[in-house]
């Protein structure tokens, strides 16, 4: 893949762009079964096509960055990729980022692989980021945030997720620094070079102790609604970090106002503006 450095524009500009614009509310498209049965869609390919179709109708042109759940999509084959590919790039077609929550995670040609299928412009795939996990080592992350640096994208690493099963692991401690505090700092030195290439998750749903300060990336933080999380609680666990880099993102609590599309686009506007006030700024 050839890439011309001198038009491809930052994650960076175009992420502060979007959601200076639009907000800082992520919204997530998760087509699970029981949200189908509920917008009154087949449980199957073709339940997840109109579901999708529906959501880029509603959130394509009010979202600043739209997260698909791939795992949603892919249990139904060949036609949940071809729905995905369709809501990919209708979303981003209407302005909206849109972030593939694939969570990949591998070594050498095979993480190259992951990489050129979610962040080549050439892939029916092609997203704007894509999430990742680092837990076969950072460095394994190597070829995708290569990729994403020449094409003005983003790898967001799993860095202090919300399950507790991850506790273990991400809490994990050597030399006073724990697993999630490296990685973060990993991400951190990735983006000296000013392009914000590196994102990290870290849930809104608990207390995290991290420092962030100095990412100069965005932060993806899943579980406002369903999970738990209030944009009220979005101060008391990211206050001390730069909270223009804070991605609050919500999927069901959402989802539920469908499958009207003009309703479904009120709910996501009135979270995003609950998560603005929450965190000092209004949208007109």
């Amino acid at each position: 893949m050839s890439v011309d450095l001198s038009v491809a524009r930052t994650f960076r500009s175009r992420y502060r762009e979007v959601v200076a614009d639009r907000g800082r509310l992520c919204a997530g498209v998760d087509p699970h079964p029981e949200l189908l049965e509920q917008w009154g869609l087949p449980v199957s390919g073709a339940g997840v096509h109109a579901f999708g179709e529906i959501c880029v109708e509603a959130l394509g042109p009010v979202a600043s960055v739209i997260k698909p759940q791939v795992a949603f999509f892919e249990t139904f084959g060949s036609a949940g990729f071809a729905a995905l590919e369709s809501v990919i790039a209708g979303c981003r077609a209407e302005g909206a980022l849109v972030i593939a929550d694939a969570k990949r995670g591998d070594i050498g040609s095979t993480m190259a692989a992951y990489g050129r299928a979610w962040l080549d412009p050439a892939s029916p795939l092609s997203s704007d980021a894509v999430t990742a996990s680092p837990y076969l080592g950072f460095g394994s992350l190597e070829p995708a945030i290569d990729l994403a640096r020449k094409t003005g994208r983003c790898v967001f690493a799993l860095a202090r997720t919300s399950n507790p099963e991850g506790a273990p692991v991400q809490l994990a401690h050597r030399d006073g620094v724990s697993v999630a505090q490296r990685i973060i700092d990993a991400a951190a030195s990735a983006n000296t070079d000013g392009s914000s290439t590196l994102g990290v998750v870290v849930g809104a749903t608990r207390e995290h102790g991290l420092d962030l300060g100095g990412l100069n990336g965005p932060v993806l933080a899943p579980g406002l609604g369903a999970q738990g999380a209030s944009a009220d609680d979005l101060r008391g666990v990211f206050g001390g970090s730069d909270l223009s880099w804070l991605l609050p993102a919500s999927s069901r609590a959402v989802l539920r106002a469908g499958p009207d599309p003009q309703q479904l686009r009120t709910a996501y506007q009135q979270a995003r503006d609950e998560v603005e006030t929450a965190l000092g700024r209004s949208i007109s």
